[in-house]
């Protein structure tokens, strides 16, 4: 039986266990190898950005009794969900098919099954299936027990790595002054990308639906909830920045945790290299685990806006032909060149946070919609806008 304080947070634990996966990690450290701790002020806006626009989200679902999604189909246009589900087919594509490879590179690094390309893959495999079973068998609460023991596993791993090599308090708070390094804009951008999460972002929402949070009584809940889950998703985004600036990495993908591991155990021994091992294993099968069961939630939601249906969502036909889908045909692309692809999902995920920002103001700033007592804040309205300009800004800060 799980403990009322757990209950309390475990939604935004989902979220930070989801939202940290392999490319947020390989960010992290190249962004502190290349600035050193001077990006460190960039994961506490992005986790600011994330706490804002994930707060949006549960104040319009415990306002309204509806998801976002159907918010947008309902208030916006009908026309809303089919780029969208566009968007959603992209990003299972090309998230899923870089979960299930960092899972299969980590697999690799702790247990080798011959030679390196067959291990990577027949680990992605067991990975990805492994994933399916507990979805669909486990059930919710198995799921989240997992996932807490994977986000435990992941951060107590990724702080004491970065105890054995952290850089003296005053460098740290040092790094928390905001600057921008001369040359340093893109890896910031970056980091503030990562941390500031995606699509995934919109699972917190069904979660607290699976929590039976319902009402503008629970905002409250929902607020601790995502501080400390966003909380999580900082110290994890510190700890790669200063892990990243105390050793000497190159190169790029998944396969650079296994040079990282290796650093790590040139600087501080053997339970250096097997310690980030088995954080990099729990941040990146946690992060399979999460996609695997929250994307299809949004499928799921998608088809009863079209049907009309009503129910439990997890349960539904399209819930679980999705879980397979998802599961099943990133694993045909583990050796496939996706560029093009890549770059489009790209382009379309980076307008996925200010189109969410802009859609907030618009949906929670309606007190027709939402009532008095659920519409934006003052704070909020005002953060929302700086997440538009901040993005709005990108080309310039970025060139």
């Amino acid at each position: 039986m799980q403990h009322g304080w757990y209950r309390l947070i475990a939604p935004g634990l989902l979220m930070a266990a989801t939202g940290v996966g392999a490319g947020d990690l390989m960010t992290g450290t190249l962004a502190g190898a290349e600035l050193g701790t001077a990006a460190l002020w960039a994961v506490v806006v992005g986790a600011f950005l994330k706490f804002v626009l994930s707060e949006g989200v549960a104040r319009w679902q415990l306002a309204t009794g509806t998801t976002l999604l159907e918010g947008w189909h309902d208030k916006l246009g009908k026309w809303i969900r089919w780029p969208f589900l566009v968007f959603l087919a992209m990003f299972t594509v090309i998230v899923g098919r870089a979960l299930a490879n960092a899972c299969g590179v980590a697999g690799t690094a702790i247990l080798p099954i011959g030679d390196t390309e067959t291990s990577v893959t027949v680990w992605a495999m067991i990975h990805s299936l492994v994933g399916v079973a507990i979805v669909l068998t486990g059930g919710f609460r198995a799921f989240e027990s997992i996932m807490s023991a994977l986000i435990g596993l992941m951060f107590l791993t990724v702080v004491g790595t970065t105890a054995m090599i952290a850089p003296p308090l005053g460098t740290i708070a040092a790094g928390l002054v905001p600057s921008i390094p001369q040359s340093g804009s893109s890896w910031l951008l970056a980091v503030l990308g990562g941390v500031g999460g995606t699509v995934t972002l919109l699972s917190y929402g069904y979660w607290i639906g699976e929590h039976g949070r319902r009402g503008m009584g629970m905002l409250r809940e929902c607020r601790i909830d995502l501080a400390v889950g966003n909380g999580v998703t900082a110290v994890f985004g510190f700890c790669v920045i200063i892990i990243g600036s105390q050793i000497e990495v190159s190169g790029s993908g998944a396969r650079l945790a296994t040079q990282m591991a290796e650093r790590l155990g040139e600087a501080v021994g053997p339970v250096g290299h097997w310690v980030f091992l088995i954080g990099f294993w729990g941040a990146v099968f946690s992060s399979l685990l999460g996609v695997w069961q929250s994307i299809p939630y949004m499928f799921a939601d998608f088809a009863r806006m079209g049907s009309g249906g009503s129910g439990d969502l997890r349960t539904s036909k399209p819930y679980r032909l999705c879980v397979v889908l998802v599961a099943i045909v990133p694993l045909f692309l583990l050796n496939a060149p996706v560029q093009q692809i890549q770059l489009t999902y790209g382009i379309v995920g980076a307008c996925f946070l200010p189109a969410l920002a802009l859609t907030l103001i618009l949906l929670n700033g309606r007190p027709e919609w939402v009532g008095l007592d659920a519409r934006n804040p003052l704070w909020i309205t005002i953060a929302l806008v700086a997440c538009l300009a901040f993005f709005a800004s990108l080309p310039l800060l970025g060139s």
